[in-house]
């Protein structure tokens, strides 16, 4: 029997999933409120789930099944804390906004064939074997509903290797681009026309090294942003759910506020661009995308000035940033380290700063509050259910200059 002086409670979840003592012990899949015993077992707590899933903790898709509701919350909230006081900085963090579960919209699943069978879902946690799904409660229906008709098509177009499948829901419905294998053939392209047909997809690409290969595309793709229909090239960014995407954009518009310009920095197709009722400069480093934005403000006659630049090797200058009543920035994960030294300095009014990385994130706020900035507020976004990926968006304003003496 267990004494209670060798029994420990979890306090935290860290940021790559485990459970965490006050004294530093970690235990897997365990969550706040649970007590862990000397010999490492977990008793669970009252914020301890049943996991949904049937593949938890092997599918490496969710890694926090085992979190209820508001356990996870707290996790969203304390990644960004956390990432912020490794930088010693602080501030008023909102209540996170949540994606409701099977509502992603993207995903990238990897197919193998083995022994005459099929294999088709994610990847284990911390592994490259891939976990055959067979119910999946972060995908939404209408993609999960292709999963099984795509083992089959799979195997009609002789598929003797490894390859990922990119699974997008467009305005027309699933648009798939399948990289690392092509089909070849007549039967292979019947057994495609059919797959379509039956299911109603809307484009099928292949890419086996030499770029993408539309097959099947009866109707030009688009995804809808801002209300406005943009042409979508296979496999392109977009925010994992149209919930998270709205809770993001609507946090962009509250942030700047009304401004006569704006700057939106790595645009990608415009989400944020095509919802800000302003002029906007569109900077992106993405040709195809930046295509899109460009054909899709023309065809709308809205007012934008999109650009081609890659703001990594030619990032926006102190006097170009100044022409901006406010800026809004989406950098990759990797954060925008370059431009943030030139937003630093910048006299433009207000900045909104959206990052899918707490980490990156609060090593720019750390720049931009260095040179007199101020976070007025974060809205942490937790489209990636279930995952450790933590999203946010948040407005930076210029301290109030001190009285003199």
């Amino acid at each position: 029997m267990t004494s209670e002086s060798n029994i420990d409670t979890i306090v935290r979840v860290a940021a790559r999933g485990d459970g965490m003592t006050a004294d530093g012990r970690h235990a897997a899949f365990s969550a706040p409120g649970d007590t862990l015993a000397a010999d490492g077992t977990v008793i669970p707590g009252p914020h301890h789930q049943t996991p949904p899933c049937v593949h938890f903790p092997t599918c490496g898709g969710c890694q926090l099944q085992h979190l209820d509701d508001q356990a996870y919350a707290e996790f969203v909230t304390d990644r960004i804390a956390s990432a912020l006081d490794g930088q010693d900085l602080s501030a008023p963090i909102r209540t996170p906004h949540i994606s409701p579960e099977r509502s992603r919209r993207r995903a990238t699943l990897h197919a193998e064939a083995k022994g005459g069978k099929i294999t088709l879902g994610f990847t284990a946690e911390k592994a490259h074997t891939i976990v055959d799904i067979k119910e999946c409660w972060i995908l939404d229906p209408r993609l999960f509903a292709l999963v099984q008709p795509l083992r089959q098509l799979l195997k009609r177009l002789n598929f003797r290797r490894r390859a990922d499948i990119h699974l997008t829901l467009a305005d027309q419905g699933a648009d798939i681009l399948i990289t690392g294998f092509a089909p070849e053939g007549l039967p292979a392209a019947e057994a495609l026309t059919k797959f379509c047909e039956d299911h109603k997809i809307a484009r099928v690409a292949f890419d086996d090294g030499l770029g993408p290969e539309t097959r099947w595309e009866p109707d030009a793709v688009t995804i809808t942003l801002g209300g406005v229909p943009v042409p979508l090239p296979p496999a392109s960014f977009l925010q994992a759910t149209p919930d998270g995407e709205a809770a993001l954009t609507a946090a962009v518009l509250e942030a700047i506020g009304k401004p006569a310009t704006v700057a939106d920095l790595f645009a990608g197709l415009g989400t944020f661009t095509l919802a800000i009722p302003a002029k906007v400069y569109a900077a992106e480093g993405a040709r195809d995308a930046l295509g899109s934005l460009k054909a899709a403000a023309h065809r709308t006659q809205r007012p934008v000035y999109p650009e081609h630049r890659d703001l990594y090797r030619r990032p926006l200058t102190v006097a170009e940033l100044d022409r901006f009543d406010a800026v809004v920035i989406d950098p990759p994960r990797s954060g925008a380290r370059e431009q943030a030294t030139a937003l630093a300095e910048c006299k433009t009014p207000v900045i909104a700063y959206v990052s899918c990385n707490p980490a990156s994130f609060a090593r720019d706020a750390k720049e931009l509050c260095d040179a007199g900035w101020r976070i007025d507020w974060v809205q942490p976004v937790g489209q990636f259910r279930w995952s450790t990926h933590v999203e946010l968006a948040a407005k930076f304003v210029r301290n109030a200059p001190q009285p003199s003496s």
